[in-house]
């Protein structure tokens, strides 16, 4: 028989610490930047957005995501502190303003999300009397449109219609008569517009004679007439206008030019001014040709 002591129990195969090839090639994945990427980080998105992309593929599912943004999105839209309740039209008389009111035809209470300024600004500026609109949203739900408005500086006929246009010639109101607007400058004729800024200056050009003056007609689109009281025209050349009836203002105060009787003071030469006496001046010029004729007979 055979010792038990000393006897050891039969040992099994021993366990190869060395890996196995796949966990040697997964080892060496993931010791690579761009594969540690991609199945830490990418692989997860991909399967991600795989169980997105099949849910949304239900056209109702996606309906009912789209009306839930919507209504999560109109919800803090219309929030209290976002609503506007009034508009404030400042700068402007009232008819103007209603004209402003009715050009931007907003319903209040409106979200100020659903406002483009910008574009309103641009409405408001199509309006005739406005120059320049600011429109900007004030504490306590108001819209405030502030409008600074064109100015007239004269008075434009065009045939039988009365205009106000500005220092840029651009109509901004239209009148019924002369009278409404009295105090302005009138200036006649087609063209008369384009050529305001040499109108305005041959009306302050005037000086002693402005109370005379009742208006600039203009005569081809090329020239100017100066109309004053009396039924006494002044015709200016096309160019140099100014300087030209600046001359006549000086004759009128050195020789009472236009205290005696001419009809016409025609400055279209500007080198031999012309005079067309009138009724009652040709007849005594007249007068005395025939007495001067007699007199030599």
């Amino acid at each position: 028989m055979r010792p038990l002591i000393g006897q050891r129990e039969p040992q099994g195969m021993r366990h190869d610490p060395s890996p196995s090839k796949w966990q040697y090639r997964y080892e060496r994945w993931m010791l690579t930047p761009i594969y540690r990427r991609l199945i830490r980080t990418g692989l997860p998105v991909l399967m991600v957005s795989a169980l997105v992309g099949i849910y949304v593929m239900d056209g109702d599912r996606r309906q009912a995501i789209s009306d839930g943004y919507n209504d999560m999105v109109r919800s803090f839209q219309q929030r209290p502190e976002f609503m506007l309740s009034a508009m404030a039209v400042d700068g402007v008389d009232t008819e103007t303003a209603t004209a402003i009111r009715s050009v931007l035809n907003y319903n209040f209470p409106v979200s100020s999300f659903d406002l483009d300024l910008e574009e309103g600004r641009r409405r408001v500026e199509e309006v005739a009397v406005v120059e320049r609109a600011t429109l900007r949203i004030k504490p306590g739900g108001i819209l405030q449109v502030l409008v600074t408005p064109r100015v007239p500086v004269a008075m434009w006929r065009q045939g039988d219609a009365l205009h106000l246009v500005d220092a840029s010639g651009r109509v901004i109101a239209d009148v019924q008569s002369r009278g409404d607007r009295a105090e302005l400058p009138l200036i006649a004729g087609d063209g008369a517009k384009d050529a305001l800024t040499e109108a305005m200056s041959i009306f302050a050009a005037a000086g002693p004679v402005a109370p005379r003056v009742r208006g600039l007609v203009r005569m081809g689109e090329r020239r100017w007439d100066v109309v004053l009281d009396r039924d006494q025209r002044i015709l200016l050349p096309e160019t140099d206008a100014v300087t030209s009836f600046e001359r006549v203002v000086v004759m009128s105060q050195t020789q009472d030019l236009l205290e005696r009787d001419v009809a016409v003071v025609d400055m279209r030469n500007k080198d031999r001014p012309t005079l067309r006496l009138g009724e009652s001046g040709a007849a005594e010029m007249r007068r005395i040709n025939a007495d001067v004729s007699g007199a030599g007979n």
